[in-house]
């Protein structure tokens, strides 16, 4: 069993969020999903995007660490797109951690004063034509960790959230199985 710290996307904790996370959770790991937006949620993406920029993106990570704080320090740090930033902050530089799972993006190490972590496996998974993904920046970070890149069919951003219109429930499905032996390895 892992601990795993799950930050939602742009659109905010949104129920295709938090059933992914259930599904983590039915596999036997322990995941605490917080909700960085204080309850808002949007439909559209774009509108997501406007609210996290207003909020601002440093504040967002921020409440992303102060979410770790009470948690044990050996965790799993996972994200969706916008949830990137915090996992992988916090995957990089707080003592203890085990590995990350990226959804639908990856940043530069050198965003979190890089290089990655010696011994923090990675894992992400991205549409092969994302358009809101660089995927260079993304296989240059995978390449660097040592981790495993995933890719998908489409253009489809968060395909993963079950309660968005772009959602592709096969490659869901094979999201959480890659997942959950990624989980069961690091356990």
């Amino acid at each position: 069993m892992s601990d795993v710290l799950l930050f939602h996307h742009a659109q905010g904790l949104t129920a295709g969020v938090q059933a992914f996370a259930e599904r983590l959770r039915a596999a036997g790991h322990r995941v605490t999903a917080p909700d960085l937006y204080d309850g808002a949620t949007f439909a559209d993406l774009d509108a997501g995007v406007a609210h996290a920029e207003e909020i601002g993106f440093d504040t967002l990570v921020q409440r992303g660490v102060a979410a770790a704080a009470e948690l044990p320090e050996t965790m799993v740090y996972a994200g969706f797109s916008l949830g990137v930033m915090p996992a992988q902050k916090l995957a990089q530089t707080r003592p203890g951690a085990h590995g990350a799972l990226l959804y639908h993006e990856g940043v530069a190490s050198s965003w979190f004063g890089g290089p990655w972590p010696t011994g923090v496996a990675l894992q992400v998974h991205v549409s092969e034509q994302d358009p809101w993904c660089e995927l260079d920046v993304t296989r240059g970070l995978v390449e660097e960790a040592g981790g495993e890149l995933f890719l998908y069919p489409g253009d489809a951003h968060l395909f993963t959230d079950a309660s968005l219109e772009v959602h592709d429930p096969a490659a869901t499905d094979l999201v959480v199985s890659r997942s959950l032996a990624f989980l069961d390895r690091l356990a």
